[in-house]
């Protein structure tokens, strides 16, 4: 509970640290997980003192336990293993420390941590932070390759002179971190971290040599996946040899079985790209040439006809074929008009024939009455009416005798 203080009415010292203690107190005794970076053990003493780290987050308690408690599993615990402890935290008032007291520590094997990896792997699978989709495309001439890996290790080598063997023109960013212990994870996270702000790098080699599985397991923690995860760079995980497999291999963007398959699957080999080059050209050459001799072909082929080799003979040909049409078209226009002026006189002799007029030449006379009609009956005229003869030069009067 709060405690209500005033800069007239302030607590000592010893009071606080023992309100600290009284609050430590009420927490009880809990299992504690972490891994034991500092462990002594003096001759003759009744107590061991250890530190409890949790390599995650860089955060260390110090832990003390009775020499038989630490006995029972002195074979099998050392500086470096993961342990689970049941302890009891107590709180130092003197000297205002903080420590846990142990009542019982318990290695934690091998197959249980294999345990807790699946568990890990299947939680953050879920999340999605293993889909292929998420992974990024390799550069393919990375101008600036970044390295994570231990100071003067054989994966540090092996990846720069093989890099450097295949494309001497590739430069390196390298960053050495511890790869096993206490101190590799944060300062794997650093290092990646520092690299992937860094503009100019186009791909991270993380990298390390075989280990055991206890070698290898800050390859597998979960805060380094996740800063894997988050990088804009493409990750590249090269950890120990084939049968490895760290959880650090299904968040990268491309896994290499060991630090010098990482050299040759991130920078291309420059004999192999000269040769590549070499058969593309030749290749390009050669549908060029074909392309060539194809057109020459066709070109020849259009100039053997007689269309290119006689421009002017179809037109020839043609202006024949008009003049003759022509002249037919003549002859049978002038057909025509023969058979018609042969007709239209025939018609004319007959309706001369056939005319009035003609018939009125021969002594024939027309009678008309006064209103114009010619008389066709002799019961149409009466006697004393007086007709109008007309006959061919002219016409007179006539009058009805009986």
């Amino acid at each position: 509970m709060a405690v209500n203080t005033t800069p007239e009415a302030p607590l000592p010292v010893g009071e606080v640290s023992r309100l600290i203690g009284g609050w430590i107190d009420r927490l009880g005794a809990v299992w504690v997980e972490g891994q034991i970076t500092q462990l002594s053990r003096r001759p003759g003493a009744g107590v061991v003192f250890l530190t409890l780290r949790d390599p995650s987050y860089d955060i260390s308690v110090s832990v003390t336990c009775y020499r038989q408690v630490f006995d029972a599993v002195a074979d099998v615990v050392s500086e470096g293993a993961r342990v689970v402890v049941l302890a009891k935290p107590e709180w130092y008032a003197p000297r205002g420390q903080l420590s846990l007291r142990a009542a019982e520590i318990r290695p934690v094997g091998v197959g249980e941590l294999l345990a807790r990896l699946e568990q890990l792997k299947k939680a953050l699978t879920r999340e999605g932070l293993f889909a292929p989709e998420r992974k990024k495309p390799l550069p393919f001439l990375p101008q600036l390759v970044g390295l994570v890996c231990g100071r003067a290790s054989a994966a540090e080598r092996d990846v720069l002179e093989n890099a450097r063997h295949r494309w001497p023109a590739v430069r390196f960013e390298v960053r050495n971190v511890a790869v096993q212990g206490v101190h590799a994870v944060p300062q794997v996270v650093q290092a990646v971290k520092e690299l992937d702000a860094i503009d100019d790098v186009d791909v991270i080699i993380v990298a390390r040599g075989g280990g055991s599985v206890e070698d290898l397991l800050p390859f597998s923690d979960e805060q380094l996946i996740r800063t894997v995860a988050q990088c804009r760079t493409p990750v590249v995980s090269a950890i120990g040899h084939e049968p490895d497999n760290p959880l650090l291999d299904h968040v990268a963007d491309l896994r290499a079985s060991t630090p010098t398959d990482a050299a040759k699957k991130v920078v291309p080999d420059v004999g192999e790209e000269y040769e590549r080059v070499r058969l593309l050209r030749d290749r390009a050459r050669r549908c060029v040439a074909a392309l060539v001799d194809r057109e020459e072909r066709g070109l020849a082929h259009a100039l053997a006809r007689p269309s290119i080799q006689d421009p002017h003979r179809m037109i020839d040909v043609r202006a024949d074929q008009v003049a003759d049409l022509l002249d037919r078209a003549r002859r049978c226009l002038r057909h025509q008009l023969d058979r018609a002026d042969s007709e239209l006189s025939h018609t004319h002799a007959r309706v001369v024939a056939l005319s009035p007029a003609a018939t009125l030449k021969r002594g024939y006379a027309v009678l008309q009455k006064a209103d114009g009609h010619a008389v066709r009956d002799p019961g149409e005229v009466t006697a004393g009416e007086t007709l109008r003869a007309r006959v061919s030069e002219g016409g007179f009067s006539v009058r009805v005798d009986t």
